[in-house]
C-alpha cells in the first residue's frame, strides 16, 4: 500500500512531493516491480487534492520511467533498472543535502561545521551496528 503524506510547510509543490514519495517507496522496494499504483481520482480522494496535480505527478514519473500506465487499466510500477534507481536515489540525496548545508549556513554554521557534524553523527551511527 503506498503511503504518501503530504506537507503544506515546505516551498515544494505538490505533484513534487507526491513524485518524491512514490520514488522513495519505490527505491526502498515498499511499492514492488509490476504492482498497480492507485487511480489518479483514487490518490486524488486520498490525498483530498486535485485530479490535475495527481495526473501531473504521474505524468513526470512515467517520463522518468519509473512507472507506466495502461489505456483503461492504470498505472503499474517499472521494472528497475538497479543503476538507474541507484542514481535517481543519489540525485534525492544530494537535493537533500544541499538543503541541509543552505540551511545550516543560513544559521551561522562554517562548511568545516557541518563536516564536524556528520563525522560525529557517523561515529555515532558505526556504534549502533
Amino acid at each position: 500500500m503506498l503511503d504518501i503524506t503530504l506537507k503544506n510547510n515546505v516551498e515544494r509543490p505538490i505533484y513534487e512531493q507526491i513524485m518524491i514519495e512514490i520514488k522513495e517507496s519505490i527505491i526502498s522496494g515498499e511499492v514492488k516491480e509490476q504492482e498497480q499504483l492507485p487511480s489518479i481520482r483514487t490518490l486524488a480522494k486520498q490525498l483530498k487534492i486535485s485530479v490535475i496535480t495527481t495526473k501531473r505527478a504521474y505524468e513526470e514519473l512515467e517520463k522518468e520511467g519509473l512507472i507506466y500506465g495502461i489505456a483503461g487499466k492504470g498505472f503499474y510500477v517499472a521494472d528497475k533498472n538497479v543503476d538507474i534507481l541507484r542514481e535517481k536515489k543519489v540525485s534525492m540525496i544530494e537535493e537533500r543535502l544541499q538543503e541541509m548545508v543552505e540551511e545550516c549556513l543560513d544559521a551561522g554554521l562554517t562548511l568545516a561545521d557541518i563536516h564536524d557534524i556528520i563525522d560525529v553523527i557517523g561515529e555515532e551511527m558505526k556504534k549502533d551496528e
